[in-house]
């Protein structure tokens, strides 16, 4: 991974789930957003793992770098 995000987004049982969106590095192997998540499961407590993974090409930023959450809100 290169970088990624992590958001929360509403989930009826427990009320909010994290959603984890992730830039690969450009030379890196496919990878799924199940893959991934079948990784993070080696190194993550349970209550720690996002219920989703998505891979996208890169993350909305500002003009200053900041990555802009709203707009991964609005993408779910």
């Amino acid at each position: 991974m290169q970088e990624a995000a992590v958001i929360g987004v509403p989930d009826e049982k427990w009320g909010e789930t994290g959603r984890a969106f992730v830039v690969l590095f450009p030379n890196a192997p496919e990878l799924t957003g199940q893959d991934i998540r079948d990784q993070l499961k080696e190194r993550l407590a349970s209550y720690k793992l996002p219920a989703s993974v998505e891979v996208v090409d890169e993350l909305p930023r500002t003009t200053t770098g900041k990555i802009q959450k709203h707009v991964l809100r609005d993408r779910t």
